[in-house]
């Protein structure tokens, strides 16, 4: 659960790339013989027919040496249509789309990271978001990371989005895909209560801790249920998230939001859900990716935690009803 208490500063630098080739072919050619024949007047030639064997490359993968997995087609909800999306197919980071949180003072939550815009910590590679995790000392923290954000940019009310990706395992991680109220953080408000967290609402689609491979939580935090008191639903596997690309979601629209985990609902928050609290998700929210290391969520960092711990995203897709109010 991310619970904010300072503004951001965002700080929008442009990523390097790091694109491997995939491997080539190889062919392998057996040369002609050549037989004579002595007995004869004249000589005779034989000559074999050359033999070549293609080996298939193999499907290309990122500096992490991850398999990309197939891509997965746009394949809106009946009554959707595709507004927005990144599919991470550029060489660097579309700044259009994506700015960062930068600092390491906790956010909130205790978290032991400092978040940078370095390559480093934010890439993309072979059609994949890359966002790593590192354990190095960095200004006043001992671990970096990104956190990236969709503020200002680009920002939603109402929609299917979701996401497809590969979290990182191991104790302390604290991956998660979410979305904050357009409002945070704005200076021009009559009323600059209204761009604190959590009166602008925060929506969780996922977060999971490596603490509990088993386990994907979705959570919705605003006024009066903030916190430790966000209403979340435990989505509990039989097989540990991280080992895989899984897509996460939400399905948001003005009688509630429902959550969605490889395509099966498992959640659904309503306005009768807040037992009479303020219902603040009726606005535009923006989109943030991050992954956090430790803090209240997370938990202790094992020892034994190894690093570099990587988190995968091959898109992110926002559908909204053909027949809505764009």
């Amino acid at each position: 659960m991310k619970r904010i208490t300072h503004r951001r500063i965002a700080i929008p630098m442009l990523a390097a790339a790091l694109v491997l080739s995939a491997c080539a072919g190889t062919a392998t050619e057996t040369e002609a013989a050549t037989v004579t024949t002595a007995a004869l007047p004249a000589t005779t030639q034989t000559s074999a027919l050359p033999e070549t064997t293609t080996t298939p490359p193999p499907p290309p993968t990122t500096t992490t040496t991850i398999v990309v997995p197939e891509p997965m087609p746009i394949d809106p909800p009946e009554g959707y249509e595709l507004v927005w999306s990144d599919e991470f197919d550029g060489d660097t980071i579309d700044l259009n789309n994506w700015t960062y949180d930068i600092g390491g003072w906790g956010w909130g939550n205790g978290e032991a990271q400092y978040y940078t815009d370095r390559p480093e910590n934010a890439r993309v590679e072979n059609g994949l978001l890359v966002i790593e995790g590192r354990e190095e000392q960095f200004e006043e923290s001992y671990y970096t990371s990104a956190r990236m954000l969709t503020q200002g940019l680009q920002e939603f009310q109402y929609g299917y989005i979701e996401a497809r990706m590969k979290v990182p395992g191991g104790k302390g991680t604290w991956p998660a895909f979410w979305m904050l109220g357009s409002n945070f953080g704005r200076e021009d408000l009559e009323d600059p209560s209204l761009a604190e967290w959590p009166t602008v609402g925060e929506i969780d689609i996922m977060e999971y801790t490596g603490k509990e491979p088993d386990l994907v939580l979705g959570t919705i935090h605003g006024p009066g249920y903030a916190g430790a008191g966000g209403l979340t639903t435990w989505n509990r596997l039989d097989f540990p998230v991280e080992d895989d690309f899984h897509t996460f979601a939400v399905d948001w629209d003005e009688e509630g939001i429902r959550w969605y985990f490889d395509g099966e609902q498992y959640a659904e928050k309503t306005p009768v859900s807040l037992s009479g609290r303020e219902w603040v998700f009726d606005q535009p929210f923006f989109i943030i990716l991050n992954v956090a290391l430790g803090g209240t969520l997370g938990g202790f960092i094992s020892p034994e935690l190894e690093f570099p711990v990587y988190m995968y995203v091959d898109h992110v897709r926002v559908y909204q009803r053909i027949d809505a109010d764009q």
